[in-house]
């Protein structure tokens, strides 16, 4: 393949920039621009050692002392000759190294094309191929850790023997069809029921993990509801840490909603404050109110504001038929500052553990993200802790819903994981290189899928430097080559 070339870490300041290099004339190009200090060509350097050395521009003056190691293929993360210079991460040094690997032969990379010429090489399956931007765009520790726990293709691994007994299945039933006069045993029915059977549970048993997937890739949707002035935005403001909503003392201040994601004990929430929940007059408001529903109904979870220092209210009443709509609710019982009116232990009669917060001081904040966190919220989106039944399972901070399990992105998951065929036509491991691919179509979307750094990588024996080309997959950026 031709040689391709990227920045792998972005286009920002940072002490160190990486350089990616991948194809056929790899070697023959960064012996343009590399000239090592101990006299050897870079072509002929020890493979998965760092050498130090001097980058060149486009007119062979030094613009920077860099580490290089090359990986020739197919021990790389591409499957094919690989190379990396390892540089100051100023933008400007970035920008010239790899103007010189274009004047040296090279083309700008593709966005994911790396991985591309991974997956293609069969360095990798697909799953794994696209867990690589779950991985880098990772926004918790729980969605980073999901992604690392696949390293090992622990999904492949799931759906790997589904594959082998449908194919096993498949493959008999051609025999039988294609050499009826052979002596060969023909499909039995209970086997074949049997067979389907135990595959469709296993792959439910897949989709089940969809939501939370969802949840961690993109954020739960949450809404925070209540009757006008109770502190909405103001709680809004508290979990971002900064005035992100206009808050007055004017009721229906809010007449949008407003959306931004927050980190809240470990999970990301996609939170969303709305317009309060009223009998409003004015057409601009009604259509914030029935927006406001809205966020209900398509909500993982809901965030109950209610105004402690006045007394419960019929709006109020509305506020939690609305909050019930999501799929797991969060009562607040908002003001705890100032004198309390609110009746709480009727409220805790009728919804269980309701938690006082004050927006304005961040007290309670705590108790909040204990409740969404600790896996409760997760737990319950994949299906997890349910009754038999199918009754709601409720984290012992989480007030009661009904219990579903519909996306909160409102599509059906997809899963899928293909593997390349070998000579033949015959189904070969992933990691086989040649072939050709079966019709991929879309692919999947699972959650947290492994990321491949390359097969029978080593780590350069140079401490304080990033691994070259195995641990960690290519950065984004301006000229991303992902």
């Amino acid at each position: 393949m031709e040689t391709i070339a990227a920045i792998s870490t972005g286009h920002t300041l940072s002490a160190v920039g990486i350089l990616r290099v991948s194809g056929d004339d790899c070697f023959s190009v960064c012996d343009r621009v590399f000239r090592p200090l101990n006299g050897r060509p870079f072509s002929a350097q020890i493979p998965r050692e760092m050498v130090l050395g001097s980058l060149l521009d486009r007119e062979g003056r030094t613009i920077d002392q860099a580490l290089a190691v090359r990986f020739p293929g197919p021990r790389s993360y591409t499957g094919e000759d690989c190379a990396e210079l390892h540089c100051h991460g100023s933008p400007v040094v970035l920008d010239q190294g790899l103007r010189s690997l274009f004047a040296a032969g090279a083309r700008q990379a593709g966005r994911g094309e790396f991985t591309k010429r991974a997956f293609l090489n069969g360095c990798m399956d697909l799953t794994q191929a696209e867990a690589v931007i779950d991985l880098i765009e990772a926004e918790t520790a729980q969605a980073a850790h999901n992604a690392v726990e696949q390293l090992g293709g622990a999904l492949r691994g799931r759906v790997e023997p589904i594959y082998e007994r449908l194919l096993d299945v498949a493959s008999q039933f051609y025999a039988v069809v294609d050499y009826p006069d052979e002596d060969i045993e023909d499909l039995d029915r209970a086997d074949l029921m049997s067979t389907l059977a135990e595959a469709e549970a296993a792959l439910r048993a897949l989709l089940s993990t969809a939501d939370r997937g969802q949840i961690l890739r993109q954020g739960a949707p949450t809404a925070i509801l209540g009757r006008p002035n109770v502190g909405k935005s103001s709680l809004l403001n508290a979990l971002l840490g900064c005035e992100r909503a206009i808050v007055t003392d004017v009721a229906g201040t809010t007449r949008d909603t407003v959306e931004e994601k927050a980190v809240v004990g470990g999970v990301l929430l996609r939170l969303i404050d709305t317009a309060g929940i009223r009998d409003a007059h004015d057409a601009v408001e009604r259509l914030g109110v029935e927006r406001s529903r809205q966020a209900a109904a398509g909500a993982a979870l809901a965030l109950l504001v209610l105004d402690g220092s006045r007394p419960w209210t019929e709006e109020d009443r509305a506020a939690l038929e609305a909050a019930r709509q999501a799929d797991r609710m969060v009562a607040l019982v908002n003001k705890s500052d100032l004198p309390q009116v609110l009746d709480a232990k009727a409220l805790e009669a009728e919804l269980g553990r309701v938690i006082p917060v004050s927006a304005r001081s961040g007290a309670g904040l705590e108790a909040l993200e204990a409740a969404v966190g600790a896996g409760g919220l997760l737990g319950c989106l994949s299906g997890a802790g349910r009754p038999p039944g199918g009754g709601p399972a409720l984290h012992p901070l989480v007030g009661g819903a009904d219990g579903g399990d519909r996306s909160p992105s409102g599509r059906g998951p997809q899963s899928a994981v293909f593997r390349r065929r070998g000579p033949g036509g015959r189904p070969s491991r992933p990691g086989a290189v040649g072939g050709r691919v079966e019709a991929p179509g879309r692919g999947a979307q699972a959650p947290g899928l492994p990321v491949s750094g390359g097969e029978g990588l080593e780590k350069p024996p140079v401490a304080g430097h990033p691994a070259p080309g195995g641990g960690a997959p290519p950065g984004g950026g301006l000229l991303s080559g992902r």
